[in-house]
């Protein structure tokens, strides 16, 4: 039987679903004994506290999910695109390294902020050159409401490149709360994955429904209270597969939209820093990334997540009727 590109889309999501979910409590154990565990800001909320010594670097397994689940899938369809898988795994790279520095010194404190910038930038630009020069990819962007692409010649390069950079950082910064940089992350891939069916590039949906299944799968142990964290390791390679899907659909101002929780997330801090050098030390919000200002205004850590859950649905509902 032939398999549709539909089906190969969800039956990438349950693979990558069931190996997470199995995976990861075999995983927390070995965590523990490594003494892999999280170190908590202290300037952050006091009831984070009691999270520390939570086993991180769970996004390892994620990424497993993943990489099975479009390694079986390939090779039973026939087509490999190895682009977003590189994509995803250079990112994860880059935040297992800041991670292990973390563990390994025990504090929260991990790779400077200049060298990620660097290590981003370098992956950012090989990234924006490989898409500008495909022959599958190209110049050329969706633009919502317009029904049509418009190319956008060699401005594609640093579009693309202050995108990937960004939307790398703001999973980031999203991830703070048991729960809520999987699920934003698994409802934002929703829409890219429908996307990738109405649109020319159906192959990827089997990476896209893989990334849907894993921070699926991901929930199940993340969710409060969390028994394992992703780390940087998850979250920059959350960012990478989250913008490289949105580049090879073509779809990469529809972050905007569809991602509209992490671009408010990433604004709140840019607002809190400028705002408290510009008066000498106030700040706008209570804490910044704004989950935490929510929190310390009195919201439970699982309404803030839900409320964000919500709020991500309802921005990628407008993305889809920008769609068309």
């Amino acid at each position: 039987m032939e398999l549709t590109i539909l089906q190969t889309g969800l039956i990438s999501v349950l693979i990558s679903f069931l190996v997470v979910y199995f995976v990861t409590p075999r995983f927390i154990p070995m965590l523990k004994r490594l003494k892999f565990g999280q170190a908590i800001r202290e300037e952050g909320p006091q009831s984070h506290l009691e999270k520390s010594g939570t086993p991180t670097m769970g996004g390892l397994v994620i990424q497993l999910g993943v990489l099975v689940a479009v390694m079986l899938l390939s090779v039973l369809i026939g087509n490999w695109d190895f682009f977003p898988i590189l994509v995803m795994l250079y990112f994860g790279a880059v935040g297992f390294v800041d991670d292990y520095i973390k563990v390994a010194k025990k504090h929260n404190l991990g790779l400077r902020a200049w060298q990620k910038m660097v290590l981003q930038c370098i992956g950012a630009l090989a990234i924006a050159l490989y898409a500008y020069y495909s022959p599958t990819i190209g110049s050329e962007l969706v633009v919502p409401l317009m029904n049509q692409s418009i190319d956008f010649g060699i401005w594609y390069v640093p579009f693309t490149v202050i995108a990937v950079v960004a939307i790398v950082n703001a999973v980031n910064l999203t991830d703070g709360l048991d729960g809520l940089a999987s699920g934003v992350s698994l409802i934002v891939a929703i829409f890219f994955f429908v996307g990738s069916l109405l649109l020319p590039h159906a192959n990827t949906s089997i990476f896209i429904g893989a990334i849907i299944g894993g921070c699926l799968g991901f929930l199940r142990h993340n969710s409060n209270p969390a028994d394992i964290f992703m780390g940087d390791t998850g979250s920059m390679a959350l960012g990478g597969a989250i913008v490289v899907m949105a580049i090879i659909t073509q779809l990469q101002i529809f972050l905007l939209i569809a991602g509209g929780l992490f671009v408010i997330e990433a604004l709140s801090v840019v607002i809190q820093v400028g705002y408290f050098k510009s008066t000498g030390g106030k700040r706008f919000f209570k804490m910044a990334p704004i989950h935490h200002h929510f929190e310390l205004s009195g919201w439970s850590e699982t309404r803030v997540v839900t409320v964000f859950w919500v709020v991500t649905a309802i921005f990628v509902t407008i993305a889809f009727i920008c769609l068309g």
